[in-house]
């Protein structure tokens, strides 16, 4: 069975986000009234799975090895499963 997994990984909120503020403030010159921004990275991944445990247990631990740094993001899944 396939699986989509959404994995949206974000900076911790303690951290500065740079790329966020430079953006906040050009909306601010262009005319628009942000009170908050944040940068956001999103990974779409199909995956082969025996049950949408299984698919979440290897998204879980593909996040945790490689695609999140667990000391400076956080990250949500999403997960579907494909026809």
């Amino acid at each position: 069975m396939q699986y989509q997994a959404k994995v949206i990984i974000e900076l911790k909120a303690s951290l500065l986000d740079p790329e966020a503020t430079t953006a906040k403030r050009a909306l601010g010159h262009l005319g628009y009234d942000v009170s908050s921004l944040k940068t956001a990275k999103l990974y779409e991944i199909v995956i082969e799975a025996g049950s949408l445990d299984i698919a979440q247990h290897k998204v879980e631990e593909m996040c945790q090895k490689l695609i999140a740094n667990p000391i400076i993001h956080n990250y949500t899944i999403k997960l579907q499963e494909l026809n």
